[in-house]
């Protein structure tokens, strides 16, 4: 993985680095109650309170420090956590007195949102299911918006583990500029050719992987869908040894479609 490269600055670090990261989970729940479970158990284990957790190792991980929280649970499901971070710890005098000072309670709802002073990180979650094939998908989207020295792109194999990821989505952007001590213009003070340089060998092993990257414009976007599909792993209350081989054909292809659809953003079956 790629270390990020300091530069010899002139004044402050003016630029803005964006990481957008989303990722699918897809599951086969045949029977409307099992759907339902399946929902139900998805909000259980990615409400407000674990993403909120996520969030704080992220933002440990990228060398920035929470100002405040806010977070929210959503009926029927659903959760949405966003952090406003700082890159340094500040004063407590220096923290606005309606800020939370990164501290939060147990949510009576599933939201979160996360305030930072130079930057913010935020999630939401999209459980759904197909109305026709029996396919379950959980969505997770992640923001980390930074300025400054500190770079999201340190977190990405935490969040990728973090989550079941079948398919993941990375855009990568940097916008502005920063001087360095002779006044030369920096317009990215991180040598990248792909998202993929950040990501562990062993976790790109995994998956099939696209890159769709303008050099000239510093954005970068990266497309990942999982190669193997282990049945058992996808059945929701289900045994893969108590199906037929018609069974498992149809559920494997319809999960194998479900993800090239998503990976493909366009319907092709």
């Amino acid at each position: 993985m790629t270390k990020i490269k300091k530069i010899k600055l002139y004044g402050f670090n003016n630029l803005t680095k964006t990481l957008s990261f989303n990722i699918y989970d897809v599951c086969y729940a045949k029977t409307e109650r099992e759907q339902i479970d399946y929902l139900e158990y998805i909000d259980e284990q990615y409400n407000s309170e674990r993403l909120t957790k996520i969030l704080c190792d992220v933002t440990d991980m990228i060398g920035a420090k929470v100002l405040n929280i806010s977070k929210q649970d959503y009926e029927p499901q659903g959760a949405s956590v966003n952090f406003l971070i700082a890159e340094k710890s500040l004063a407590d005098e220096d923290i606005d007195i309606s800020c939370n000072h990164g501290e939060y309670m147990k949510p009576a709802h599933r939201c979160v949102a996360g305030h930072l002073d130079k930057s913010h990180v935020t999630v939401h979650t999209f459980p759904e299911h197909h109305p026709d094939n029996s396919i379950s998908t959980f969505r997770v989207d992640i923001d980390v918006a930074t300025c400054g020295m500190i770079s999201p792109l340190s977190a990405l194999d935490y969040l990728i583990a973090s989550f079941d990821s079948d398919i993941i989505i990375i855009d990568y952007k940097v916008r502005g500029f920063t001087r360095d001590i002779r006044g030369t213009k920096y317009f990215n003070d991180n040598k990248i050719n792909s998202i993929q340089q950040f990501i562990n060998p062993s976790t790109l092993k995994k998956y099939e992987a696209v890159d769709v990257n303008v050099y000239q414009s510093n954005i970068f976007h990266t497309k990942m869908m999982i190669k193997d599909i282990d049945l058992k792993n996808y059945l929701f209350k289900k045994d893969a040894e108590n199906l037929s081989f018609e069974e498992k054909n149809e559920i494997h292809t319809n999960l194998k479609n479900e993800m090239i659809e998503i990976f493909s953003g366009m319907n092709i079956y």
